[in-house]
C-alpha cells in the first residue's frame, strides 16, 4: 500500500511517519491543517524537527521543492510560527469571577 503523504513532493518516509504519528494521514488532513499547524503537531509529539520540515510541508502543499520557496514565504512561515509559539507561551487570562 502506497502512502499518500509520501507521494507529495518533499515528503519522504520519515516525515510521513512523523505526520502519521501526529494524526495527519493524507493530503486532505495536511491541507486542512496547513503547514504551520502540521509542523507544530509533529514538533509537540517530541520529534526533533528543523525548519526544513516546515518548508518541506509548505512546498508539498504548493507542489514545489522546499529549496525553491521564495525567501518571503519562508520568512512569513517563520513569523507565523513565532507568533503562535509566543501565544502558546503567554499565560492565559484568569476569570476572577469564577474564582471568587
Amino acid at each position: 500500500m502506497e502512502d499518500e503523504l509520501q507521494q507529495m513532493k518533499n515528503l519522504g518516509k520519515t516525515s510521513a511517519q512523523w505526520l502519521h504519528a501526529a494524526g495527519i494521514h493524507n493530503e486532505a488532513d495536511l491541507r486542512r491543517l496547513g503547514a504551520i499547524h502540521a509542523y507544530r503537531a509533529v514538533k509537540t509529539r517530541g520529534f526533533r524537527t528543523s525548519k526544513v520540515l516546515l518548508y518541506a510541508i509548505e512546498g508539498a502543499l504548493l507542489d514545489q521543492h522546499w529549496c525553491d520557496l521564495p525567501l518571503e514565504v519562508k520568512a512569513s512561515l517563520n513569523k507565523q510560527l513565532t507568533g503562535l509559539d509566543k501565544e502558546a507561551a503567554r499565560p492565559h487570562a484568569i476569570d476572577v469571577e469564577k474564582i471568587v
